[in-house]
C-alpha cells in the first residue's frame, strides 16, 4: 500500500552528479523540470532526470523525503546570483587560509538556496585541522561555513576540462560514479605502460582504461599469451602480437624466421589440436620416447602415473634428453654377446677316447646297452 503512494523520481544536483530519489507526490513532473529539495546542505535546486513512470517502485526500499515544489524562475535567478557571490567569497577564504598557514587547495564554494550553508571543497596530500579558520568565516559571514575534503577525481569532476582525446571530460559530462582503475587493465590492452600517456586530467589512471577492458579479456581467453612458444605443423612458433581490434594473432617461426598473421577465428579452430603449446608437445614426446626405450629393451610401457600437473620446463628438457641419449645407445651400435659359460669350470678335464663323455655324465661301457 505504502508503494502505492509514493511517486519516486531521479533528481541530480548537478549534471554528472549523483543520482538520488525523492517522492514527487501530487506534483507533476517530467524529465528536465527543475525542482526545489532538501538535503543535508540546506535547500537545493535538482533536476529531474528519471520520470515517474520510469522508476520501478518495488525496487526502492528506502524512505523517500518530498520534493517540496517546482523550481520557479525567481529560484533559478536566485540560484546565479548565489554562484557568483561565491565565486567572490572563494578568494577571501583561499587568502585567509594561506595567512593560516593551511596546505589545502580550496575548489570552489557553493550556497546553499536558502543561504544557510556555505560549503568549501577542498584537496590535501594530508589531514587538514581547519575548525577555527571555519568557526571565524561563521561569524563573519552570518551562516554556516563547512569544508569537506575531496579526491583528486573529484576536483577534476567539479573544475571540468577537456580530456586528451579531445572530448570534454567523462566524469563531468556523465559518469555518475568514478570506476576502479588499476594498471591490468592497460596491461590487458596491451598499452605502454608510460604514466604520462596512461593519466587523466586528474592525475589518476583514465576511467576509459575500462571501457573495453572486458572486451578485451574476452577475446583473448583462452588464447597462449604474447611470447608463448606454441607447437605447428610447420616447427615451433612464437606469439609475437594478439591484435584485439582487428581479431588477428602473429607467429614468429622459430627455425625460418618468417612472420605469420593469421585470423582468431582460423587459429582457434587449430589451437589444441593441430596448434598446441610447446609445453604440452614435450610432454607427449617424452612420454613416447619413454614407451619406444622401454619396448626396445623388452621390459614394455609402464603405465602412466597421475600426476598432480605438468612439470617445468627444465625437467621435461632434461627427460627428453635423457629418453633420446637412451635411444641412441640402444639403436647406434648392438650390445656385445654374452660369453656362454662353460659348465664344470676352467680346470675340466677335456673328453678323449674311453673319456668321460661331454656331457658330463659317467662312463660309458662301449658295448650296446641291454634292451
Amino acid at each position: 500500500m505504502a508503494d502505492q503512494q509514493r511517486v519516486p523520481v531521479g533528481v541530480r544536483l548537478k549534471e554528472a552528479g549523483k543520482l538520488y530519489y525523492y517522492d514527487a507526490g501530487e506534483i507533476e513532473l517530467e524529465v528536465g523540470y527543475f525542482v526545489v529539495i532538501d538535503t543535508s546542505h540546506g535547500l537545493e535546486i535538482g533536476r529531474v532526470v528519471v520520470a515517474p513512470d520510469q522508476v520501478v517502485v518495488s525496487e526502492i526500499k528506502e524512505s523517500l523525503k518530498p520534493i517540496l515544489r517546482r523550481a520557479t524562475p525567481e529560484d533559478l535567478e536566485q540560484a546565479e546570483e548565489l554562484k557568483k557571490r561565491a565565486v567572490e567569497t572563494l578568494k577571501v577564504v583561499r587568502s585567509r587560509a594561506a595567512d593560516d598557514g593551511l596546505a589545502m587547495r580550496i575548489v570552489i564554494g557553493e550556497y546553499s538556496l536558502d543561504v544557510s550553508q556555505l560549503t568549501f571543497y577542498f584537496t590535501s596530500e594530508d589531514r587538514v585541522d581547519f575548525r577555527s579558520l571555519s568557526r571565524a568565516l561563521s561569524a563573519e559571514m552570518d551562516t554556516k561555513v563547512q569544508f569537506l575534503q575531496i579526491g583528486d577525481r573529484d576536483r577534476a569532476k567539479i573544475v571540468d576540462g577537456i580530456g586528451r582525446c579531445g572530448e570534454r571530460l567523462c566524469c563531468s559530462s556523465w559518469m555518475g560514479t568514478f570506476p576502479t582503475v588499476s594498471i591490468r587493465h592497460a596491461k590487458e590492452q596491451d598499452l605502454p605502460l608510460n604514466p604520462s600517456k596512461l593519466s587523466g586530467a586528474c592525475g589518476r589512471l583514465l576511467c576509459c582504461l575500462t571501457y573495453e577492458y572486458d572486451q578485451y579479456k574476452e577475446i583473448k581467453g583462452g588464447l597462449p599469451k604474447v611470447g608463448a612458444r606454441i607447437s605447428t605443423p610447420t616447427g615451433m612458433a612464437k606469439v609475437r602480437r594478439i591484435n584485439v581490434p582487428k581479431e588477428t594473432i602473429s607467429l614468429s617461426m622459430e627455425e625460418s624466421r618468417e612472420q605469420v598473421e593469421m585470423p582468431l577465428t582460423q587459429f582457434r579452430l587449430m589451437y589444441g589440436t593441430a596448434v598446441r603449446p610447446a609445453e604440452l608437445t614435450e610432454k607427449f614426446e617424452i612420454e613416447l620416447m619413454t614407451a619406444d626405450v622401454a619396448k626396445a629393451q623388452g621390459a614394455g610401457p609402464s603405465p602412466a602415473a597421475p600426476s598432480a600437473g605438468l612439470p617445468s620446463p627444465a625437467a621435461q628438457q632434461r627427460s627428453l634428453q635423457d629418453a633420446r641419449a637412451r635411444e641412441g645407445a640402444g639403436d647406434g651400435q648392438p650390445s656385445p654377446r654374452r660369453r656362454r659359460r662353460r659348465r664344470g669350470g676352467r680346470n675340466r678335464r677335456r673328453s678323449g677316447p674311453g673319456g668321460p663323455s661331454s656331457s658330463g655324465g659317467p662312463p660309458s661301457s662301449g658295448g650296446p646297452s641291454s634292451s
